[in-house]
């Protein structure tokens, strides 16, 4: 009789201690280190978050409106996550305080309706930093900056102030030429040769903070004479500045964002007039099977001239390959027109489930979900 006692108890213990192991493996936490690694565990939960989702709820994750100045209203962003349209917001254009408390008002919402953590972003780049976001601790802009460490310090500081508002999403740093008066002080191409390393340092103190960095604008704007955000700009012949993100690429950034420029000229990565955000070509061909990125690719703000003329740009952004459409002129009409091909186009369906992967992934290892 003993003996049956014994068995038994052992028997409850082996099985209390199983479902002790089942559940340290259920929350078992990751880091943006684990985003591009090899790891059953980390794929499980993906399938397994991605599983409990609806299709509206899919979709929703490809798509970033802005809240801020030349962003939209906090009013419009609460009626977007009562209306389950949005996987994301960028916070363009405010005080640290109002951010802080924006974000609070909507991860609060989120958490109420059901809905997935957002993934916050901010053009937190060195030079327009302390512009975008009032009442942060000053840092150099990037064409001051005489040497690496000033550039790990200085992303150490913007990371550490991002971390304090909530935001999990730099879109920084910029990879250009410095010849462009539109972008090329915002990066560190005044030299050259600091551009890669320069790039990757900042990238890799930001990701140390569990902050996404991103590399920009791809596949190059310094060598285009003109700006984006007011027509579509062209490279004409040889993709001059595209030496500058394999080595990023290899060195573990986890997201690029793809610019508003069309490529002609050019045999192998003409975008047929199109803008390289819109182009399977540049997004699919060139960035995601030939440079094997991982990561997140994200659109440029989709109300920017060097797009906004093209019909059903939203859906055709998504088709080319980019997982985050940024800034949509209507963040309600981008998600019905994708959600509308979702349920009638099979391989675009497939097409947008990985995205939606991706950026499940990423909140993931963000410590979001």
């Amino acid at each position: 009789m003993k003996k049956l006692i014994s068995l038994i108890c052992v028997s409850l213990f082996l099985i209390q201690l199983h479902a002790q192991q089942e559940e340290l493996v259920h929350y078992e936490t990751f880091t943006l280190k684990d985003y591009l690694s090899k790891n059953k565990k980390l794929d499980d939960k993906v399938e397994k978050v991605f599983s409990s989702l609806d299709d509206t709820a899919i979709v929703a994750q490809l798509i970033m409106p802005a809240v801020g100045r030349y962003g939209q209203k906090e009013e419009t962003i609460k009626k977007h996550i009562k209306s389950r349209v949005i996987g994301g917001v960028l916070m363009l254009n405010g005080t640290k305080n109002e951010f802080t408390q924006q974000i609070a008002s909507f991860e609060s919402m989120n958490k109420k309706i059901g809905n997935l953590p957002f993934l916050y972003s901010a053009d937190a780049e060195p030079s327009l930093f302390n512009n975008k976001i009032k009442e942060t601790t000053q840092v150099k802009k990037a064409n001051q900056l005489t040497n690496i460490n000033e550039v790990i310090d200085g992303a150490n500081t913007i990371s550490k102030e991002l971390n304090a508002i909530g935001i999990n999403y730099n879109f920084s740093p910029v990879v250009d030429m410095s010849s462009n008066s539109t972008v090329g002080y915002r990066g560190f191409g005044a030299d050259p040769k600091n551009i890669v390393p320069w790039s990757n340092a900042f990238i890799q103190e930001t990701q140390k903070h569990q902050i996404i960095a991103t590399a920009k604008h791809f596949p190059g704007h310094g060598l285009v004479s003109g700006d984006t955000h007011k027509s579509l700009q062209v490279i004409d012949g040889d993709l001059k500045e595209i030496h500058n993100y394999p080595v990023l690429i290899e060195k573990g950034v986890l997201s690029i964002m793809v610019a508003h420029i069309a490529v002609k000229n050019n045999p192998i990565f003409d975008t047929k007039g199109l803008p390289s955000t819109l182009s399977p070509t540049i997004v699919k061909n060139l960035l995601r099977d030939s440079l094997n990125f991982k990561g997140l690719i994200v659109t440029d703000a989709m109300n920017m001239g060097g797009v906004i003329s093209v019909p059903n740009s939203s859906v055709k952004a998504i088709q080319a390959g980019c997982d985050i459409l940024l800034m949509p002129l209507d963040a309600k009409k981008a998600h019905t027109n994708i959600l509308n091909k979702y349920r009638t186009d099979r391989e675009f369906k497939e097409t947008v489930d990985e995205a939606s992967k991706r950026i499940i992934r990423m909140k993931i290892c963000s410590g979001l979900i």
